[in-house]
């Protein structure tokens, strides 16, 4: 497995979740209950993502606009600040850590504006590079240790993607664009699809045939075989997958091998939820690029529970080159032998906010000493959290 790059995320005021500082291993399982803020987690990675490539204002739009996105105590309550910290490892070979922080800071009108936002490179070499910006009243200030560097500030504009482009702040920015979060959507993939450069899964895999056509046209030999191996130990008898055209459309096609016959073709509107749902996220794994982290909510839905073992070996060969996180609710997902304590984050709602805590002493003694798996666990209702002591956010 790669080391785990993305070391921390702190969210403080980001939707349901009032403040949390979650570190991370590579993989990562969220565990929860329908309804406790796995999906508001997730939402997250894919928020600073975004903000990296489109205007913040127009992200935060997106998401219903800023008090849609920050946490309120009641419905009436003014929107808290929105702060998002990552705290990163060895993002590459040059550099020995990177951090970036944000905080928006409600305005009135459902407005907000960027109270901090700050970036610290920090070289191997023991050199390092950093930004701090800050808004008052709308009069932007910014200071910097790379003195050619003066870029236009607007207060609700982000900095790094401007800067994003300097060596010296360059890893943070690829780092932070580069994640992708999936809920795979069977329809999505069983549609006739536009044809685009294939360079991204969409998040509900609206363009497998595409992107699949790139990985086919420039992996070598072996990833495709991989994939189809894959696809088979899921889906018995489903040998081969290709993008088909029909016209200005592309679709998939499925290979199907039958006991004394010719091995029968199938175009994806045949095939089931299940079958569609893996092959999107083989997809999102054998994708190029790789994206920096690779975030899959439930991938247990509409699984066959035997097939799941399998899923799980889809997930283990993408932390070889890629960090995974996995949000979920499913025992039959933590079966597996191999995931620790550390492996493991509990996500549950307590009075109005999501709170996410690693497993309590006792869980992780029960899984050290091998006496129940985490899936057992989860079915005794027993995966319990720690509780720390309550953290003054501000």
């Amino acid at each position: 497995m790669v080391n785990c790059t993305l070391r921390e995320i702190t969210l403080g005021g980001f939707r349901s979740v009032f403040w949390s500082e979650v570190d991370l291993e590579n993989p990562t399982f969220i565990v929860g209950r329908n309804g406790s803020g796995k999906s508001n987690f997730a939402d997250a990675f894919v928020f600073l993502s975004e903000a990296m490539v489109s205007p913040l204002q127009a992200v935060i739009e997106r998401r219903g606009g800023f008090s849609a996105v920050s946490h309120r105590s009641s419905a009436r309550g003014r929107p808290s600040n929105l702060t998002l910290r990552v705290k990163l490892g060895e993002p590459d070979g040059d550099t020995a850590s990177a951090e970036y922080f944000i905080d928006l800071r409600s305005r009135r009108g459902n407005n907000f504006e960027v109270a901090t936002e700050s970036c610290i490179v920090r070289r191997s070499d023991g050199t390092g590079d950093w930004f701090h910006r800050t808004t008052l009243k709308g009069s932007t200030h910014w200071k910097s240790s790379v003195e050619s560097i003066v870029p236009p500030i607007e207060p609700n504009a982000l900095v790094l993607p401007l800067v994003g482009g300097d060596k010296r702040f360059a890893v943070a920015w690829r780092f932070l664009a580069g994640m992708r979060a999936y809920r795979i959507e069977p329809t999505a993939l069983r549609a006739m699809q536009d044809p685009d450069g294939g360079a991204s899964l969409r998040p509900d895999g609206g363009n497998a045939a595409s992107v699949l056509r790139e990985v086919q046209r420039n992996s070598p030999k072996e990833s495709w075989q991989k994939i189809c191996e894959l696809l088979e130990s899921v889906v018995p008898g489903t040998v081969d997958v290709r993008p088909k055209k029909h016209g200005n459309k592309l679709t998939l096609e499925f290979t199907q091998n039958r006991t004394s016959a010719e091995p029968i073709k199938f175009e994806a509107f045949s095939m089931s939820d299940g079958t569609l749902r893996v092959l999107g996220l083989i997809t999102a794994v054998f994708q190029h690029p790789t994206p920096s982290v690779l975030l899959i909510e439930e991938p247990e839905a509409s699984i066959h529970p035997g097939a799941l073992g399998s899923i799980l070996d889809v997930l283990r060969i993408a932390s070889r080159f890629t960090q995974v996180l996995v949000t979920t609710h499913s025992p039959d997902i933590l079966d597996a032998e191999w995931i620790e304590d550390r492996h493991l984050r509990i996500l549950s709602w307590e009075y109005g906010r999501t709170r996410i805590d690693r497993v309590s002493e006792a869980v992780r003694t029960t899984l050290k000493q091998h006496l129940m798996g985490a899936g057992e666990l989860l079915r005794s209702n027993a995966l319990t959290p720690e509780r720390p002591a309550p953290v003054d956010a501000h």
